[in-house]
């Protein structure tokens, strides 16, 4: 138990550490050019976005922690985590090409690689563990309402 305490911790820090990072590209556009964008009415306040992230972060960390413990020396613990860290590449590069970037359609086929690369991590998570493959749902939901809304961002401007 011990052991998965670490794993999980471990996890969660690298996925926040993810995610601060690719706060820079968002934070240098957010109150200049992503303002000044057409966005669709269901577009959430600004201030939703940090802490649905962070929530967010902190449960494909436990997810992945989970799968880590099970032991990295099993196939499908390494085919599961290496899912796991292209998706999370593909979750910071977003951030850098919309926002550092400020190329919404370029955006916008990250995120449908980003979409594919989560299917196939929850698809390989639940082989490991159905916990954390559950942990990741949130996830896929909230990357598929963010795939809408970059694309109505990229077709409204």
């Amino acid at each position: 138990m011990k052991k998965k305490f670490y794993y999980i911790i471990i996890a969660v820090g690298i996925c926040l550490l993810i995610g601060f990072l690719s706060s820079f590209a968002t934070q240098s556009s957010v109150g200049s050019w992503y303002v000044g964008l057409n966005k669709p009415v269901f577009n959430p306040p600004n201030w939703i976005f940090a802490p649905v992230w962070t929530l967010l972060y902190i449960l494909m960390g436990i997810a992945a922690g989970m799968v880590w413990a099970k032991g990295f020396y099993h196939i499908w613990v390494k085919t599961a985590l290496y899912h796991f860290g292209f998706q999370l590449l593909l979750n910071g590069l977003w951030s850098i090409v919309f926002f550092g970037f400020r190329q919404p359609f370029a955006a916008l086929l990250v995120i449908l690689a980003l979409l594919i690369a989560i299917v196939l991590t929850i698809k390989w998570f639940r082989v490991v563990s159905a916990t954390a493959a559950y942990l990741m749902v949130p996830y896929l939901v909230w990357v598929c309402f963010a795939t809408l809304l970059n694309f109505r961002i990229w077709a409204l401007n």
